[in-house]
């Protein structure tokens, strides 16, 4: 019986998350983004709003490749992952077999 209760209560959970239906998304980063974590980060390096154009290419890199590798979550799916690993496994065998699962 608590199995049951269980689950109806991590749906109601879902339903009510404002994350519903949008579990996972992408980080958004600018390289504006992260000129202003540097410089909040060290207070006392100043980077030049100006930068040079290597800098400046550096800077965009590092963006790119934080909205490639990161994601933001819910809660609650996380908690899911953290707490089942074979339900992280079975998401990762599905993205894994994504394309063979379309033909």
């Amino acid at each position: 019986m608590s199995d049951i209760l269980n689950e109806a209560y991590g749906v109601i959970q879902c339903k009510e998350c404002p994350w519903y239906k949008s579990c996972v998304m992408p980080m958004r980063f600018t390289a504006e983004d992260i000129r202003r974590q540097l410089a909040s980060s060290a207070p006392g390096v100043d980077i030049p709003q100006q930068a040079d154009l290597g800098i400046q290419n550096l800077i965009s890199s590092m963006a790119t490749a934080a909205q490639n590798s990161l994601l933001e979550g819910c809660p609650l799916f996380i908690e899911r992952l953290r707490s089942s690993p074979k339900l992280a496994q079975r998401i990762k065998e599905i993205m894994q077999n994504w394309s063979q699962e379309e033909d």
